[in-house]
């Protein structure tokens, strides 16, 4: 749970970056309402990622991993629809403002969670080990 809330705030504090960044992402609101945006695009991120991901796999290959920009760029641009969608305040005015915020948000994450140490989620499952 600990490493979950820490991820949550690593992603906040990586938005209100893009934010304060990239020109075409904006956020008019207060501290709750991004951390609830973050929120969304920790839930987008974990169920629409994977899916384009998978289906866009030629694509990805095929460039050398760098369509994953454009994964990353999508993502940001639904979370904005989303938002705006709810009133939340958060919106992505187009697809380069996407890209760069989604490519400068990957680099704060990445740099945040390098220096609070986070530690990679390990799944342990119930039962004997195995071998046993």
């Amino acid at each position: 749970m600990r490493s979950l809330l820490i991820r949550w705030l690593i992603n906040s504090l990586a938005l209100y970056v893009a934010v304060q960044v990239v020109p075409g992402v904006d956020y008019h609101g207060g501290a709750a309402g991004l951390l609830i945006v973050a929120a969304l695009f920790g839930l987008v991120n974990a169920t629409l990622r994977p899916l384009l991901t998978f289906l866009t796999c030629p694509l990805v290959l095929g460039t050398l991993g760098l369509f994953l920009f454009v994964i990353n760029a999508l993502m940001l641009l639904f979370t904005g629809w989303l938002s705006r969608h709810f009133g939340l305040g958060f919106d992505v005015s187009g697809f380069w403002a996407a890209f760069w915020g989604g490519l400068l948000i990957g680099v704060v994450s990445l740099f945040l969670s390098l220096l609070v140490g986070e530690r990679e989620v390990r799944v342990h499952r119930s039962g004997p080990p195995p071998g046993a």
